[in-house]
């Protein structure tokens, strides 16, 4: 059995350290490029969008390596998602590859289907030796997402623009490399510490804006042309609402308290929305409505035919909440110099709105 998954961020890499403590063949896929891209939008049916297009790609390119045993996300509600892997496997199947798709239905089961799902693919490994991997692959997850939240405060006030982004490569590969949990706080440390003594421009008053909408575009710079750092370099401080181990966290475990980030934001969503409509719409709308204080703008990243961000796009003109919001549709036609020209207008826009609101 030689297992695969598709690309998300950096997800490859607690996926890979977990599967090495149980001894599996892990095959990660080429970084998401746009040779995934166009193998993705060649062999997808029409209408599909463009996480369907880049988990193909990424499908295909691990298919080649040898790859028979691929695990594929599922999303939640009317999300189309869930029901993706039974139209890539047959994709892959039409291609000539003798691969099957296991679907993360993890919603449902939360942690000990995973659990469930480890066991099965390492081969009926001892339970003390799945939980001990699990618990390295999380720890990983969790250095990762604390250096990038980090990173994403120093682009927007660094003196010399790109020193975030060469310390947050180094920090990717070091986390990669890092074989124990001593040396994966050693790696948290020493980069949180160098990240803080980044030169800055101390009299810098950044632009703070959150990027929202659906999971998959927020997670994956490659479907996102680079947002985030785009906006870094425009001296915006990003506030993304997701991150993978957050969403870990709500989604695996069970809380015993019964409140949650995503509690609050149904919540704050419900004089607008009283449902879940599938995938992150119903937060998407809860995220403006909880956070418009917090914020200078909202950035909404959506798939190009997603339904539930569809949804919500179309909701949130609606609220009370002042706040500007730029709707991005990603899509294999979206082009870098369009969305930097879209971007430094709506800069330019929530300048012009703080220094009135100064007056």
């Amino acid at each position: 059995m030689r297992v695969s998954m598709p690309h998300m961020g950096n997800l490859y890499i607690p996926l890979k350290a977990l599967a090495q403590r149980l001894d599996l063949d892990f095959i990660v896929p080429p970084l998401t490029s746009q040779r995934t891209l166009s193998l993705g939008v060649r062999y997808s049916p029409e209408g599909m969008c463009i996480p369907f297009k880049l988990t193909l790609g990424n499908l295909i390119e691990a298919a080649e390596l040898g790859a028979d045993t691929l695990l594929m996300p599922a999303g939640s509600g009317i999300c189309r998602l869930g029901y993706y892997y039974k139209t890539q496997e047959q994709v892959l199947h039409d291609l000539g590859y003798d691969a099957e798709i296991i679907c993360l239905g993890i919603s449902q089961r939360k942690l000990f289907g995973l659990l469930e799902l480890l066991k099965h693919l390492s081969n009926d490994a001892p339970w003390a030796k799945i939980i001990s991997a699990f618990r390295f692959g999380l720890a990983k997850l969790n250095v990762l997402d604390r250096i990038e939240q980090a990173v994403q405060k120093v682009r927007p006030v660094e003196l010399v623009k790109g020193t975030a982004n060469k310390l947050y490569a180094q920090a990717i590969k070091a986390t990669e490399q890092a074989d124990d949990f001593q040396a994966l706080k050693r790696v948290q440390r020493d980069y949180l510490e160098q990240l803080r003594l980044v030169e800055r421009d101390e009299n810098a008053e950044p632009l703070v804006v959150g990027i929202i909408g659906e999971f998959y575009v927020l997670l994956e710079p490659f479907s996102n042309l680079d947002v985030e750092k785009e906006l870094g370099r425009l001296g915006v401080e990003v506030r993304r609402t997701i991150f993978t181990s957050g969403w870990t966290k709500f989604s695996l475990f069970l809380n015993p308290l019964g409140v949650n980030e995503k509690d609050r934001l149904h919540k704050a969503a419900m004089p607008y929305l009283k449902r879940d409509i599938g995938g992150e719409g119903w937060e998407t709308v809860g995220e403006k409505v909880l956070h418009a204080k917090d914020y200078d703008g909202l950035i909404h990243l959506a798939p190009f035919t997603c339904m539930p961000e569809i949804v919500a796009q179309n909701i949130m003109p609606s609220t009370k909440e002042n706040i500007p919001v730029l709707t991005i549709l990603c899509d294999e036609q979206l082009g870098k110099p369009g969305m930097l020209t879209r971007l430094e207008a709506f800069v330019d826009l929530l300048k012009y709105r703080r220094a009135k609101v100064k007056v």
